[in-house]
């Protein structure tokens, strides 16, 4: 599964520089696959949308830090643990039940994010 931040984030910031993707974003930021990654072309999303990973996506969220889904490892490849969920002060960093991947999938993306 990816890592998911909920609602109850007091956008303390101490996750994202904890995650090896620069998967985290602050509230309201734009995103982009490149972003701490070797990724430099288009690059398929999980719903099979594609995205010039050098060009600024929507935030996720205006409200509070959040994770791209498809940025995120789980730390797999990093970490024993996701490290944005061992740093969180309020513990709102949580398995994301609509994003449902094995380790096999995790690690397969963390080797083409770091290709």
């Amino acid at each position: 599964m990816a890592i998911y931040i909920t609602d109850e984030c007091i956008n303390c910031g101490a996750c994202e520089p904890e995650c090896p993707n620069n998967a985290i974003y602050e509230p309201g930021v734009e995103w982009r696959m490149a972003d701490g990654t070797t990724i430099d072309s288009d690059y398929t999303l999980h719903d099979g949308t594609t995205v010039d990973a050098l060009e600024d996506n929507p935030p996720v969220d205006e409200e509070v830090y959040y994770i791209v889904p498809d940025k995120c490892t789980e730390c797999v490849g990093f970490h024993e643990e996701p490290q944005c969920a061992a740093v969180c002060p309020v513990d709102c960093c949580l398995p994301d039940p609509n994003h449902e991947e094995s380790e096999e999938v995790l690690a397969a993306r963390q080797a083409t994010l770091h290709a």
